[in-house]
């Protein structure tokens, strides 16, 4: 049950969502027992965001939701992975990227609890 929360300053255009969402359907299988089967992603472009105490270059920050937990190094390769895909496609340098991680024991879809 993993959802990815994407908020840039930079706009994203319908083939870049494209690729985004492609991309990051086979991103989260680096976390076991996740797919894209269950994945739900979210967009937001044109955010006003500062870094440092500015607000002169691009940014992104991202929140991946999932239910249960994984280990250090796999959260460490889908960061990677998710520096390495906004980069490419958005233009964001990895420096200006923020990813955090949520974990819960709990999770609600179509009308029960997992």
């Amino acid at each position: 049950m993993p959802m990815i929360i994407t908020k840039t300053t930079t706009n994203i255009s319908k083939e870049q969502e494209r690729v985004l969402t492609q991309k990051f359907g086979e991103a989260i299988a680096l976390l076991p027992g996740k797919s894209e089967e269950w994945l739900m992603l979210s967009f937001e472009d044109g955010a006003r965001m500062a870094f440092r105490g500015k607000c002169d270059s691009d940014l992104c920050y991202i929140e991946v939701n999932l239910l249960g937990a994984a280990s250090r190094e796999a959260y460490d390769n889908l960061t990677a992975r998710l520096c390495e895909v906004v980069s490419e496609t958005l233009g964001v340098a990895p420096g200006g990227i923020y990813i955090k991680y949520e974990e819960a024991k709990t999770w609600g879809y179509d009308g029960f609890n997992f």
